[in-house]
Parts: C-alpha cells; sequence; structure tokens
C-alpha cells in the first residue's frame, strides 16, 4: 500500500474516507459525503473533491464523529494501522468520543429490549403498573 504524506498529493474524498476505514464500503462513504455528513474545511462538498495533507475533516458515520486532520493519502484499503496513520484526531474529538462511548456504557434505552407486541404477560404486567400508580 501506497502512502504519500506530500503537500501536493491529493485523491477523491469519498476514497480517502474509504482508506483510512471510516467507511466499510466506497459507495457509503460516497452517500456520507452527499448526504452532507463530511465536512472539507467546514464546509460541505461533493464526492470528487480532493483531499490533502493539511485538511480538516468532520465526519460523522452515524454511530460517530471524528474530527481529523488528514496526515497521509492512500489510494487503496490496507491494514488498520496503516489506515490510522493517515490521520490525526484532535484531541476534543476524543474526547468527546470517550464521553459518548461512555455514556452509551451506562445508558441502556428502554426500547431495546422490547420486541414485536407485547405478550399476555407483558400486557398484565403493564395493567398492573398502571392500577399501582393510580
Amino acid at each position: 500500500m501506497k502512502i504519500d504524506s506530500d503537500p501536493s498529493a491529493a485523491t477523491r474524498i469519498d476514497k480517502w474516507l474509504w482508506a483510512a476505514r471510516f467507511f466499510k464500503t466506497r459507495s457509503l462513504a460516497t452517500q456520507a459525503v452527499d448526504k452532507g455528513r463530511v465536512l472539507h474545511n467546514g464546509q460541505r462538498c461533493k464526492p470528487a473533491r480532493d483531499v490533502r495533507p493539511g485538511d480538516i475533516l468532520r465526519i460523522d458515520n452515524g454511530s460517530t464523529q471524528w474530527q481529523v486532520t488528514v496526515r497521509a493519502i492512500a489510494e487503496v484499503r490496507g491494514a488498520a494501522p496503516v489506515a490510522q496513520a493517515l490521520y490525526e484526531e484532535s484531541e476534543e474529538s476524543r474526547l468527546r468520543r470517550a464521553e459518548e462511548s461512555e455514556r452509551r456504557s451506562l445508558y441502556r434505552e428502554p426500547a431495546a429490549v422490547i420486541q414485536g407486541r407485547p405478550t399476555k404477560r407483558d400486557r398484565r404486567r403493564m395493567v398492573r403498573l398502571v392500577e399501582h400508580d393510580e
């Protein structure tokens, strides 16, 4: 895998996002850029926009948000340690992701355990709760 950190090196933003392993497929990266979930130097862009070392990207892949500075360019997807060498995450972004991860581990979504319609037993429990509150 060829990595180029020369300031004149450039590649498409969707290809770079895929190579840096922010998205599993290049088409997912293209869709995220089209939807405005990736900001290039603070502005929306198109998937064909060139990204160069030194550019700042805000990336939202649905579950996590990053703010990274592009350090190097790669045309193809490689191993995870190599992909992590392509960018440098800001300290603010790193702290925000850690807080979000901790919050998710402590908070359990109540609706996550509900699957489908309530059973007869569930319905009786709900009725008991309502009667108890009154």
